[in-house]
């Protein structure tokens, strides 16, 4: 597998509702907590030409009410995962893709740091799970 930039793609952006449903509904997922995000991953056999990580990031409009706000948390979120990524792409096997959930728990806003202490917190955790 050759080595990812540190970038997002849009083709690392989950966008099929049926990769969703199997992330959500499959049944097969884990999920942990790092406040204020929740991480949901689900390790999958990897098909011809599919992306070997696929991101999804939901912040409900139940805790930001405003759009601002919501859009904010998923542009420090993007950035967190664009910087730390490699430490998923270095412990996935060739053989498998990850679709990968970060959903947004708080009511309130967070500093940039702190998001991208609790991403890479996730990140890490995640890639501790594809190792065992």
């Amino acid at each position: 597998m050759e080595q990812p930039r540190a970038t997002f793609p849009k083709r690392e952006r989950m966008v099929s509702q049926k990769l969703i449903d199997l992330l959500f509904l499959g049944g097969q997922s884990q999920s942990m907590g790092a406040f204020p995000l929740r991480a949901v991953c689900h390790v999958r056999p990897r098909t011809e030409g599919a992306e070997p990580l696929q991101l999804l990031i939901s912040v409900p409009k139940k805790r930001l009410k405003h759009a601002v706000d919501r859009n904010r948390v998923k542009r420090q979120v993007r950035e967190a995962f664009r910087h730390n990524k490699l430490l998923l792409a270095q412990t996935l096997p060739a053989d498998k893709a990850l679709l990968l959930a970060f959903v947004w728990q708080a009511d309130t806003l967070f500093s940039s740091h702190v998001v991208e202490a609790r991403v890479t917190k996730l990140l890490k955790r995640v890639a501790q799970q594809l190792e065992s």
